[in-house]
Parts: structure tokens; C-alpha cells; sequence
């Protein structure tokens, strides 16, 4: 029995040590598994095991070794763009930057590798090249030393983050394409939204008279002919009483000229009676079309109880609303007097400040965009005038566009910012503009990379609101996060991806 269980127990150390040999050999993790979060594996020569994060060595670069030979890697960035400075020990002593040949490979998510070679300055080994930011990729390193080769593999990973496409259609995160597009170039204009004054009317009573009655209020909307307000005139009345005498003259004579024409036609009176007559219907004629006119002028009706011959009501011209009322109850008001202005807001303008160094960029019939400044409202316009002058005070002219107001939505008094395409031009690479976020000090876009998205450092151009020129750091093609891109770099701060070297 006891031999039995020293068997067993024989058996199972040396399957330990099998599975241990096996591991040690094949668990190698590539630089690109490293940039996804495992281990650096380090290899020098043929043989190879995994190891470790590298320790610091002492300029803070990684250090790797080899029996004696040893190599450390920075990316070095104080006042110069970052680069490749590899120094040498042999021993842990320093050794001469001229003794080895040490290349370096940078593969990038997305990108081809970049092979960096190295030459001797000063006490280290300087890469030819910027190693571009983020400082996210996989690092190769070969070293050639006394006959013999050394070969060295790590990753670091900087703002990246892992997202399924579950996870970023549920962070409303849309996926876009960088690719060609038409960039318009927008001036941006100042203005304020003012009356269609073709559409504004005062109002005055035209006749003298006390205030009886005053039914609206300023602010309120109101119809064409609806009551303003009533006066009790004076002036009124006296027109009401010569119209009404006029009248009656009026009938008088028709009535004598009628009797006189037929006694003289009949040879009973004189022919002089009967031009009498008609002299005298003529005249009342004459004077009846006066007292009407003149009451049509005031636009009342020559008809009236006795007591309302003074009544004298003022009724809306147009649609409209009432932007200012300067009447009372009781108050003595001239004829001329300015007690209503009503507006037909339906249309209004939005009178622009153009700067004289942009006076040649705007055109009658340009179309541009009024955009309001306090709330979200946007409409489309086309200039239809362009002031003449440049003003004394201010150093500039002015433009308008009328803009149909159907819904009330363009205030008078409101500011509001104008936008006109000044001209066009076609770009190789452009993104949407809510694709961009910052990290650090950079403006990026997260590229997308399989399963991960990646933030890539631009340097933009030209933008129309809408998208930007990509002058460097993403080629056409690639894909993007845009939309709710902000929900990319919330992610991005949890990760606690940091700038490690």
C-alpha cells in the first residue's frame, strides 16, 4: 500500500513539473495582447518566458536585459516632440551608445508599424522620428550585440477604452465614416429681430375728443376693425348737425325746384323762378356732398340718434397686435394725437450689423441663417436690402432679411446670430464637429478598432458648424465615434488610462 501511494505521488510531481515547462513555454503574450491589458513578454535571443512589468531603470525608461547586456527605453519629451532615447549598460554599467545596433517597431491600432532607427548622441541612442501621441502601442525592440540578438516586446495602453456595439448604440454613440466633404466657410454676423415696419401702424383719432371707452390693452392680438377705443367729439357732432342740415336743404330744394319747373312749364310763373330754383338746388347739392365727404374722411357713418351724434368709435386697420396704447379714460386727445401702434408680426426683420471689412461678402438675395441666441430657433432667409452708409457711431451698415413669422416666434427686440457662406471648398477628410472631444490638451476623435475605440490627436482646419477639416491625424476611411462621443471619454475616465512612458 505504501508503495502504491509513492507511486502516485511520483506521478503527480512530474506531471507538476510537465505543466509547469509547458506554461513557462507557451504562454507568450504579444504586443498585441499586451496593448489589450496582459503582461510585456520579454525575449532575448531564442529563449523565451514570461516576465514581469520591466523595472525603471535610471533615466524612468523600461529596463530589459540579457545576461550582462542590458538596454533601457524612454520616450523622452522635455522641450523637444517626444522620441526614442535607448541607453546601454553592460555589467548595470554604462556602455558606449556606438557598441550596438538597437532598432525599434511601433504598431498602432489602425495604423502600420513604424519603424524607428536609431543613432549614437551624446550617451544614448536617439529614434529618427516622433513617437506621435497617445502613446498607445505595441513596441518591438531588436539589439544586436557581440554577434548576438536581442529582441525585447511591450505595450502600454493610453486613451483607450473597450466598448461592444450593444454598449455604444445604448450610449446613443454613432459610428461614422471620416471621409471627403464640402466645408463651407460661415461668416457670423450680429443682429436683432425689429417690426416689418411695412407691416406697423399708428394710429390716430383724427378728430378732438374725451375718451369714453378703451377696451384693449397693449400686448393683446387683435382683428381687423375690432374697437380700439371711443370718443365723445364735439368736432364730430358739429359735422353730424351740418350733414344733417345739409340734407334737409337738400330736399327742400328738389321739392321747390320740382314745383317750380312745372309752373313754368305750365306758363303760370316767371322762367327767372324757376332758374331760382334750380341755383338753389344746385347749391344744396354741392353742400350736401361736402358734409358727406367730410364725414367720410373720418370713416363714420353721417347716421346717429341724437344723443350719439358726439360718439366717434376707432376700429382696428389691420391684423395685428397692439405694441403700444397711449390713451385714457377721460383724457383730452388732439385730432393728431399717436394712441395706438399695432404690428403685423406675421413677418418681421432681422436687421443685421455688417462690419465693413465684410461688406463685400454679403449680396442681395444671399441666402443666409438667422439662428436666436437665447433659445433654440433657426430659419432661413434671403437678404433683401443693404444699407448704403456706413454709420458715424457705430463704424458699420446695416442689412435685413424678412423672415415670416407665422408662429410668434421672432420677438422684436430679440438678438440673434445670421450666418452666410462666404464660399466653399472641397476637403480629402472631414469629421462631424459633436465628434470632437478634448483629452488633455489635445482635440480628438475616438477612432474605432474592433472592440476598441481609441482617442486620436487632430490638427483641424475649416469648419461649417456641421464638420471640420481633418488636416492631420486620421486618414479617410476610418471609422469614428460621433453623436454622444462625450459618453467615449466618460468611459475614458473610468478606465484611469494614464500618459505613461
Amino acid at each position: 500500500m505504501a508503495k502504491k501511494q509513492l507511486v502516485l505521488i511520483a506521478i503527480v510531481i512530474a506531471a507538476t513539473a510537465v505543466l509547469g515547462g509547458w506554461i513557462l513555454t507557451f504562454d507568450k503574450t504579444s504586443p498585441k495582447q499586451a496593448a489589450e491589458g496582459a503582461k510585456p513578454t520579454l525575449i532575448a535571443g531564442k529563449e523565451a518566458g514570461m516576465a514581469a512589468e520591466p523595472r525603471k531603470g535610471p533615466h524612468g525608461g523600461k529596463y530589459f536585459s540579457a545576461g550582462d547586456f542590458a538596454l533601457e527605453v524612454t520616450i523622452f519629451e522635455t522641450g523637444v516632440p517626444p522620441q526614442f532615447r535607448v541607453y546601454l549598460y553592460e555589467d548595470d554599467k554604462p556602455l558606449a551608445p556606438s557598441a550596438t545596433n538597437v532598432g525599434i517597431t511601433l504598431s498602432r491600432l489602425g495604423a502600420p508599424p513604424q519603424v524607428f532607427r536609431l543613432a549614437a548622441e551624446g550617451d544614448y541612442l536617439r529614434g529618427d522620428q516622433i513617437v506621435e501621441e497617445p502613446h498607445s502601442f505595441d513596441v518591438a525592440v531588436t539589439a544586436k550585440r557581440n554577434g548576438q540578438s536581442h529582441q525585447w516586446a511591450y505595450s502600454q495602453v493610453e486613451a483607450r477604452v473597450a466598448m461592444t456595439d450593444a454598449a455604444l448604440k445604448g450610449a446613443d454613440v454613432e459610428i461614422k465614416t471620416a471621409g471627403p466633404a464640402t466645408i463651407k466657410n460661415v461668416l457670423q454676423l450680429p443682429g436683432e429681430i425689429q417690426f416689418n415696419q411695412d407691416g406697423l401702424v399708428h394710429v390716430v383719432p383724427r378728430v378732438s375728443g374725451i375718451v369714453t371707452a378703451s377696451p384693449v390693452a397693449s400686448g393683446q392680438r387683435i382683428k381687423k376693425n375690432d374697437l380700439l377705443a371711443v370718443l365723445d367729439s364735439q368736432a364730430l357732432a358739429d359735422m353730424r348737425s351740418d350733414f344733417s342740415a345739409t340734407q334737409k336743404r337738400l330736399a327742400l330744394a328738389r321739392t321747390t325746384h320740382g314745383r317750380e319747373k312745372k309752373l313754368w312749364q305750365e306758363k303760370i310763373s316767371a322762367e327767372q323762378d324757376y332758374l331760382l330754383a334750380k341755383q338753389a338746388l344746385s347749391e344744396a347739392e354741392i353742400a350736401f356732398a361736402a358734409a358727406s365727404q367730410k364725414l367720410r374722411v373720418f370713416g363714420v357713418s353721417p347716421k346717429g340718434s341724437s344723443d350719439q351724434l358726439a360718439r366717434f368709435e376707432i376700429r382696428a386697420p389691420i391684423d395685428g397686435v397692439v405694441v403700444e396704447k397711449d390713451i385714457a379714460l377721460g383724457e383730452a386727445i388732439k385730432d393728431d394725437a399717436n394712441i395706438f401702434t399695432i404690428a403685423d408680426l406675421t413677418t418681421v426683420w432681422a436687421e443685421i450689423t455688417v462690419y465693413p471689412k465684410d461688406l463685400n461678402t454679403i449680396k442681395i438675395g444671399q441666402q443666409v441663417t438667422i439662428k436666436a441666441t437665447a433659445f433654440q430657433a433657426e430659419a432661413v432667409g434671403e437678404v433683401s436690402y443693404i444699407g448704403s452708409l456706413v454709420g458715424e457711431q457705430t463704424r458699420t451698415a446695416k442689412a435685413r432679411v424678412t423672415l415670416p413669422n407665422p408662429d410668434g416666434v421672432w420677438r422684436p427686440g430679440l438678438f440673434v446670430r445670421v450666418e452666410l457662406t462666404s464660399d466653399e471648398a472641397q476637403v480629402p477628410v472631414a469629421v462631424a464637429v459633436d465628434a470632437i472631444q478634448t483629452v488633455r490638451d489635445w482635440s480628438v476623435v475616438f477612432g474605432r478598432y474592433g472592440e476598441f475605440l481609441e482617442a486620436r490627436p487632430l490638427e483641424l482646419g475649416r469648419s461649417d458648424g456641421k464638420m471640420v477639416e481633418v488636416v492631420e491625424g486620421l486618414a479617410a476611411g476610418v471609422q469614428y465615434a460621433a453623436g454622444n462621443s462625450f459618453a467615449i471619454k466618460a468611459e475614458l475616465g473610468k478606465s484611469g488610462a494614464t500618459h505613461d512612458h
